[in-house]
């Protein structure tokens, strides 16, 4: 197995999940935007360009919602949670979908699209301004339900938990104002070893010599 892409979120995600399953993997740490996504050999892999990619011997996927599901299906779920019926599995879609939909990509992708890559996409303030409202917003939507809950979606760890604590470690990034129960819960989940050792791998520390 072959996880392509660090240094985001999103890299982040698969990472993690591979962590968490014990599973034996090489990874390429391209960046994105770098040139590396968008080589001949890298494209005819992924015409996307983009970062993750995951291969597994014939099998090439895509975006990290895909791959986590891939991974977890194929060999998992381990210790993670599992949902065992047709209503535990839309749960965790719902807020697998909410999460990616409005905290990932509709509220920090645009800060990311718009702040930090406006050379590419083009300055745009007001978007930036209100998506950090958008984000604060929905996360405070998300924190009302995690007062209630040790984890997203039924008693145990799993891949809600993922998407969320990945969006979390993104939204302290932009120093955005977070409500205690969310910084509680990050704290949390961040002691657990996968997390530790995919944070490892997806961001490396620069080099001393700064190579």
């Amino acid at each position: 197995m072959i996880i392509w892409g660090a240094g985001t979120p999103r890299s982040f995600r698969p990472i993690w999940i591979a962590e968490e399953l014990g599973l034996s993997y090489e990874h390429r740490p391209i960046g994105p935007r770098t040139g590396e996504t968008r080589t001949d050999a890298y494209t005819k892999l992924n015409r996307k360009q983009k970062i993750p990619f995951f291969q597994d011997d014939h099998i090439g996927l895509s975006e990290s919602v895909a791959i986590c599901r891939y991974l977890l299906d194929v060999h998992g779920p381990g210790e993670l949670y599992s949902p065992t019926d047709a209503l535990s599995r839309a749960k965790q879609d719902e807020w697998v979908c909410y999460i990616y939909g409005e905290i990932d990509e509709t509220s920090l992708y645009v800060m990311r699209r718009h702040g930090d890559l406006e050379s590419i996409y083009g300055e745009a303030p007001e978007a930036v301004k209100s998506s950090k409202k958008y984000a604060s917003k929905h996360l405070s939507v998300v924190a009302r339900h995690m007062e209630k809950h040790q984890y997203v979606v039924g008693e145990a760890f799993g891949f809600a938990d993922v998407m969320l604590v990945s969006c979390i470690d993104w939204a302290k990034f932009y120093d955005l104002e977070l409500p205690d129960v969310l910084i509680e819960y990050q704290s949390r989940i961040a002691l657990r070893p996968g997390y530790k050792r995919a944070y490892e791998v997806n961001y490396p520390k620069p080099d001393k010599k700064g190579a």
